[in-house]
């Protein structure tokens, strides 16, 4: 499987599962010199850790980090930077009970066709918590990319169809969602009702940077958009990637389009912002019993354990990952310009 690394010059390698020990990264070809701290860090962790609220996964992650490697007196040494974040709270055993069953949405069936075998407590290497991994190496990309002028901030602007008007990056965990009251409000009786009736939904995420102060990205495999969604799109359960005006352009004309790129040119930043947005399904794990087969490939019918803990929307713990891979792949452009 050697497929656990992103980007060429930043690069990253995460590992670990959702039920080991702990899980990591491994950050490559990050400049020396840059003052980082673990503290700077953890707060990124702390935005995306589970358990804040009634309207995420109920698993207990304090998502502790540590740096084993790459810093010497709080600055980068410019070799690899190891980071580690110990698993807390795993409960593998409600897995056992299901374990010969293929789960709808989720990675068993591919994972066990292509590999032979599938960890099935949590999903493994396929489930979101390897995420966390990627939020970590994202605040040393954030810090990177400080250096340069560029910022970047994202946010939940729809909910199961619910559309936010105003919007803000939910860096209080006491503020959810949004500014905008009204969706605000929609979107909390929404996840009550799925809450309540065991299923789930999807949202969008939207981000946007700071100007762009010089030509990122470049002709022809390496065009920044590109790289960009195959950031998104690396990202569990996102399904879905625009830039700019995105699928609406296909309706615009081109004395509209021309006005606004959505901040890239031929593949290369032009010096505006950038807005892109990412799409997010409903979490797979619910509550609702599911026709599925078994590893024998009988039919059966897929019912999850009481105990098991999911969040009825992941695109709400989504805005921060959204942020880590951006700034991720800003950083590796940045390094290779």
């Amino acid at each position: 499987m050697a497929t656990n690394s992103f980007g060429h010059n930043f690069r990253i390698t995460t590992w670990g599962e959702s039920h080991g020990k702990a899980i990591g990264v491994v950050i490559d070809g990050c400049p020396s010199n840059l003052p980082i701290s673990r503290e700077e860090i953890q707060a990124e962790l702390d935005l995306r850790r589970p358990g804040f609220s009634p309207y995420t996964s109920p698993r207990k992650e304090g998502d502790q980090v540590e740096i084993y490697s790459g810093l010497f007196n709080g600055k980068t040494t410019g070799a690899p930077i190891s980071l580690i974040i110990p698993n807390k709270d795993a409960q593998s055993e409600p897995y056992e009970k299901i374990k010969d069953l293929m789960r709808p949405g989720h990675a068993n069936a591919t994972w066990e066709k292509k590999y032979g075998n599938f960890d099935y407590r949590g999903g493994g290497r396929a489930s979101a918590r390897e995420t966390a991994a990627r939020v970590a190496a994202g605040a040393v990309a954030k810090k990177l990319l400080k250096t340069h002028g560029i910022t970047l901030s994202a946010h939940l602007v729809e909910l199961g169809g619910i559309v936010a008007t105003q919007t803000t990056q939910p860096r209080d965990k006491s503020q959810i969602f949004c500014l905008d009251a009204i969706a605000e409000k929609e979107m909390l009786t929404l996840l009550d009702r799925l809450k309540e009736e065991g299923d789930s939904t999807g949202g969008i995420i939207e981000l946007s940077t700071s100007p762009i102060p010089f030509p990122l990205g470049g002709p022809i495999y390496r065009k920044l958009e590109a790289d960009l969604a195959s950031a998104m799109l690396s990202i569990p359960a996102c399904k879905g990637f625009e830039i700019g005006h995105g699928f609406k352009s296909s309706a615009m004309r081109g004395s509209e389009h021309n006005q606004y790129s959505g901040g890239i040119l031929g593949g290369i930043a032009n010096g505006e912002t950038i807005t892109i947005r990412a799409a997010f399904k409903p979490t797979s794990s619910i509550r609702i019993p599911q026709k599925t087969i078994t590893r024998e490939g009988k039919s059966a019918t897929l019912t999850l354990p009481k105990n098991m803990r999911h969040d009825p929307c992941v695109a709400i713990r989504g805005a921060i990952v959204v942020e880590a891979m951006v700034a991720i792949v800003l950083a590796d452009q940045v390094c290779s310009n």
